[in-house]
């Protein structure tokens, strides 16, 4: 006991005589001025461009044409948004792009993390890396290159509705996303594939009870991508879409865009109430992604 004491009193006598390492000499805790100055300037193309398009929803066309469109309106004319909501018909151009969009998103997820497990598990076969490189070169093709026999091939095929949007999404998403998931499919390890098939596991047991719930940083990533493409999207619902009643927020807001003027202050108002909904789901959406990062990490 007195000899157990004695190696005790020493180690703790030992402990307190090492130096401390001084917060100064921790790297860890200096602040990288130089970057955070770049951070702060880089975020001013977001910032200005957000508050005048907030100074412009809020104003009177009088006020619009005074100063330099920074000031702030005094009084301040909240009339717009009523305005945008009722021109643009807003609730079913919301519905509508909301089914678009969950729908590419939802179809996405299911179509290219599958895609992306076979090819990366057989990737060293050359047919699997012969389609594997054949979608990453579609990454290349123009969309306006096949704009015209995509609009003749939608209405021939009866696909010229929000089914046919879908579908197309989630197929012009194909080669960007299977590229994001092989990458990170590959970085897993197959010993947990091989455990699983030793306890019986089929391969469509394996993928959805072993991969699937590890793709949860890339699942986020693809549905943010997807989701903001989808939401955003003008181009493809114009030269698709032929049902005036199907027609999305992006083509509701295009009503504006008169041939001589434009509603400069209503067609902000609209803008601001079509991004805030996407702002929302993006915001909660990065979170996740972090926390799904760390969670991938710890496994």
């Amino acid at each position: 006991m007195t000899n157990a004491g004695t190696q005790a009193e020493g180690a703790l006598a030992a402990v307190r005589r090492r130096p401390r390492r001084s917060s100064e000499a921790d790297d860890t805790r200096k602040t990288n001025w130089w970057a955070t100055a770049l951070i702060a300037v880089c975020s001013l193309t977001i910032l200005i461009p957000l508050y005048l398009a907030v100074v412009v929803s809020l104003k009177t066309p009088d006020q619009l044409t005074e100063g330099t469109g920074f000031e702030w309106p005094n009084p301040v004319n909240w009339g717009n948004f009523p305005t945008a909501w009722e021109r643009t018909n807003f609730p079913q151009a919301l519905m509508n792009t909301a089914f678009i969009t969950v729908g590419a998103v939802a179809f996405t997820l299911l179509t290219s993390s599958i895609v992306a497990y076979a090819l990366a598990r057989n990737i060293h076969r050359p047919f699997f890396k012969g389609v594997f490189f054949y979608l990453l070169a579609a990454l290349f093709i123009p969309f306006p290159i096949i704009m015209l026999p995509l609009v003749k091939q939608t209405a021939l095929l009866g696909l010229d509705n929000q089914v046919g949007l879908i579908i197309l999404y989630t197929v012009y998403g194909l080669s960007l996303n299977i590229f994001i998931y092989t990458a990170y499919i590959r970085s897993i390890p197959i010993e947990l594939e091989e455990a699983a098939r030793i306890d019986g596991a089929s391969t469509w047991r394996v993928f959805w009870s072993v991969i699937f719930p590890l793709l949860g940083p890339m699942n986020a990533t693809v549905g943010i991508l997807t989701c903001v493409w989808a939401w955003n999207d003008f181009i493809m619902p114009l030269v698709v879409l032929t049902d005036p009643a199907a027609r999305t927020l992006p083509l509701a807001q295009y009503v504006f865009q008169g041939q001589f003027n434009t509603d400069y202050t209503v067609a902000f108002a609209s803008y601001l109430m079509a991004m805030a909904p996407l702002l929302i789901v993006y915001i909660f959406s990065q979170r996740w992604v972090i926390s799904g990062v760390t969670r991938g990490s710890i496994k």
